[in-house]
């Protein structure tokens, strides 16, 4: 009986992959490659960045951030859609290579459709988010135009609400910030 050995991705492997415009996340040793995001997909993440951009320059509390690369482990390597840190934890974080090493207060991913998609975000990012110390997990659906936020709570991310065109998007991490979520689909 042979033993079929899994192989493991980290950090050092992706160095090797070709810069073809693929992203390349590793979610627990296991390589995920995605091809870039549809243009509603990112014109989502770049609205919900754009507000939370505007808030951070009037308020200079932290700085917003699409698709950074975050290196939680060796085999935990994310590019969320959007992130928002506060200056004090982007000190904390920030790597000379211009990496974050640590969670952001915020993350923001914007859902693609398909089964995959959605599994990765509601389950295996959100745990991950949630072993990692995030603090607030929006997960936008821009086909259903609705917004998940999962908060903190008992030390886990927990689905606090969920949002639609009707509504206002706050957040106890950003003083008086607010934005209609219908804005972040137009």
């Amino acid at each position: 009986m042979s033993t079929i050995e899994k192989v493991r991705w980290t950090s050092a492997d992706l160095e090797l992959l070709p810069d073809n415009g693929n992203r390349y996340e590793i979610l627990g040793g296991e390589l995920v490659m995605t091809r870039a995001p549809h243009w509603k997909h990112q014109d989502v993440a770049n609205n919900a960045c754009v507000e939370l951009t505007n808030w951070s320059r009037q308020t200079l509390l932290g700085k917003a951030v699409q698709t950074p690369g975050i290196i939680f482990t060796d085999a935990d390597n994310v590019i969320p859609d959007v992130v928002w840190v506060s200056k004090e934890r982007l000190a904390e974080i920030l790597d000379e290579s211009g990496h974050l090493r640590g969670a952001p207060e915020l993350i923001i991913e914007v859902m693609s459709p398909g089964e995959e998609n959605e599994k990765r975000d509601r389950q295996f990012k959100l745990k991950l988010y949630s072993v990692e110390g995030v603090r607030e997990y929006w997960i936008v659906d821009r086909i259903q135009q609705k917004v998940e936020v999962y908060r903190r709570e008992n030390g886990v991310l927990k689905l606090a609400m969920t949002l639609f065109k009707e509504d206002y998007l706050t957040s106890p991490l950003l003083p008086d910030f607010s934005v209609s979520v219908a804005v972040l689909f137009v």
